[in-house]
């Protein structure tokens, strides 16, 4: 990650996550988005890791805050703490290990039990690149993303095939829920004043108030 990508100005944070299986591939993904990397080597994720990455929706600059985590079980006694405050996350299985496929129902409650009920989640089927070792179709995982309600795609983080793409749907659905959410609450404080029947009212303007209302979200809102 370019440090002046980490530094740049920008209109929004969202905090987003990566679950799965241990070996699905998380920290790949997280590397080629976020740097453009990809290691053949990676060793297992220990605890927690984190990566920032900027990307443009429309004319707003949104930094992504993406965390990483280790699948294996003896670390998810962080499980609380690493959801707090996700907006986002990508629930991934390996397509050539048919078992992390059947754990995606275990992830996903653990997700619903501990984020945000609206979360938005993409279902991500990795390393489509090895093929000929497939044990998971895709229309399995389209089936499955149809039935819970989740977002789809097949991904090779080593040959960079629908990484952007994974992340993108996410980053950008999330904009789209938190504009939808912050125009309903401009809407909600602003209620019309009841005229009595029979009378005028005079308003009078506070420029200051004015100014109030347009001014932009900072940075770090969610």
């Amino acid at each position: 990650m370019a440090a002046d990508s980490f530094d740049e100005e920008c209109d929004y944070l969202f905090k987003a996550v990566l679950i799965g299986d241990s070996a699905v591939g998380k920290s790949n993904l997280l590397s080629r988005f976020a740097k453009d990397e990809f290691h053949l080597d990676s060793k297992p994720t220990i605890g927690v890791e984190f990566a920032y990455r900027n990307v443009k929706v429309g004319d707003k600059i949104i930094k992504a805050q993406i965390w990483d985590t280790a699948g294996q079980e003896r670390f998810r006694a962080i499980t609380s703490s690493y959801y707090r405050g996700a907006l986002g996350a990508l629930l991934v299985y390996d397509i050539t290990r048919r078992e992390t496929f059947q754990h995606l129902k275990k992830w996903l409650y653990e997700l619903r039990e501990f984020g945000s009920s609206e979360m938005v989640v993409v279902l991500v089927g990795n390393k489509s690149d090895l093929g000929n070792s497939r044990e998971v179709n895709l229309e399995d995982g389209q089936s499955f993303a149809q039935l819970e309600g989740l977002l789809f795609l097949e991904t090779s983080a080593k040959e960079n095939l629908n990484v952007e793409d994974a992340f993108h749907q996410m980053i950008t659905k999330i904009h789209e829920i938190t504009s939808q959410k912050s125009l309903e609450a401009k809407l909600n404080e602003a209620p019309t004043p009841t005229i009595p029947h029979g009378k005028k009212e005079i308003i009078f303007i506070d420029h200051d108030e004015v100014s109030a209302t347009k001014r932009t979200t900072t940075c770090c809102s969610y």
